[in-house]
């Protein structure tokens, strides 16, 4: 009887799964090595490649913790999360049949059960995913995001930034998306970011409207002499071509924060003012939902130092019982502390009458004490204090 259970299960919850199809040659990023070695390499060195729930601690927690809150499957989670993290995976939803099956326990030899521990989804975001896109809708509002945001190439077509490419080990076709227009694709993922009911937390294209900058230029990097495959094409060498980094250096990055905003400090009456200007195309803190900026004072006179004090700029979330959550379980949330993009955020706090000096350490975290605490994250990068800046004003 649990047998014949188990086929009717299996059976009702596939057929309502979207499959899309990648060639075996080209889920893996090794096949793609041997003629882009230097680029690939780079991309181990991402958060590109970590983007999954083996290799990052807060995703992993972050799923974990949504799973429990709204007790779906970790399977479930996973595949929802996955329309931005692998979203080349092979099955795109679930349904009410698959979670009766997860319950009891019927669902190994599922598509579902498969997809999410395919061998090729341990890459995150590798190779095939940004360079096999056909066609990017970014008209679409703003509840579509990643897999549903794109349209995908037959397998074997890879799209890129260079008219003239061509391989003979895959098709390649021009993509404006890839050279003239990148933060199209960049907002494929990086444009919102909404909680399990839909609200959205974060919206990184509405905080870019009208901006000209590229994401690119800070994210992969000035444009180098270089090729961008080894074959040797061009009289017996590779083709030289002009092309970025493919490191994705992003908020993690500790040497990006030096002097991301301009900080200057001063007396007014009895108040210490602070002013933090951000000449960004977005938000300081920006891209997800606890990330924080900390402003350390320090208070000094003749004897040493005789207090401090500090300001958060993050944002804290509640969950429908108006408890402590993370950004994904959130009902409601405090007001935006963010410093606007191109814009500044002044900040007034009594100051320390003892003292003839204020020294003021600004820096970047990850992960704000709160959600570090929720999700219990033990790895020292998402407390890391990643300096942007030091003033210090006398009275």
């Amino acid at each position: 009887m649990k047998y014949l259970l188990s086929m009717l299960l299996i059976f009702s919850f596939a057929d309502a799964a979207k499959v899309v199809a990648v060639g075996e040659k080209y889920k893996s990023s090794s096949d793609c090595q041997a003629c882009h070695n230097h680029i690939v390499k780079e991309w181990k060195n991402s958060w590109h490649f970590n983007s999954h729930y083996k290799k990052d601690e807060y995703f992993r927690a972050s799923v974990d913790y949504v799973s429990r809150k709204t007790h779906k499957s970790l399977n479930a989670i996973k595949v929802e999360c996955a329309t931005c993290h692998n979203p080349r995976i092979s099955v795109t939803s679930t349904d009410t049949d698959y979670e009766i099956a997860a319950v009891l326990g019927l669902d190994k030899n599922s598509k579902v059960n498969k997809a999410v521990h395919d061998d090729t989804l341990n890459e995150g975001i590798n190779c095939v995913v940004c360079h096999n896109i056909d066609k990017i809708y970014s008209e679409l509002d703003e509840s579509h995001r990643g897999m549903n945001r794109v349209s995908w190439s037959k397998t074997g077509l890879m799209s890129g930034p260079f008219s003239d490419a061509n391989s003979p080990y895959h098709k390649t076709e021009y993509r404006e998306f890839m050279d003239k227009d990148p933060n199209q694709l960049c907002f494929v993922c990086h444009a919102n970011d909404h909680t399990a009911t839909g609200k959205i937390f974060i919206n990184m294209q509405e905080e870019y409207k009208g901006a000209k900058e590229k994401c690119v230029t800070c994210h992969m990097g000035e444009k180098r002499e270089l090729y961008a495959s080894t074959l040797r094409v061009d009289n017996g060498k590779p083709k030289a071509r002009r092309i970025r980094a493919h490191g994705f250096e992003g908020a993690h990055t500790g040497s990006m924060w030096k002097d991301a905003l301009k900080v200057s400090a001063d007396i007014s009456g009895d108040d210490l003012v602070i002013t933090l200007k951000n000449d960004l195309p977005h938000n300081i803190p920006s891209g997800f939902g606890s990330r924080e900026v900390l402003i350390e004072i320090e208070y000094k006179n003749f004897n040493g130092k005789v207090g401090k004090d500090f300001v958060s700029l993050t944002k804290h979330y509640l969950s429908k019982y108006k408890k402590p959550t993370i950004p994904h379980m959130a009902e409601r949330s405090s007001a935006d502390d963010s410093v606007p993009a191109k814009g500044e955020k002044v900040i007034k706090i009594k100051y320390n009458k003892k003292a003839t000096t204020a020294v003021i350490t600004v820096s970047y975290r990850l992960v704000n004490d709160e959600v570090r605490k929720i999700l219990k994250l033990k790895d020292p990068v998402w407390s890391q204090k990643m300096p942007i800046a030091k003033v210090s004003v006398k009275y």
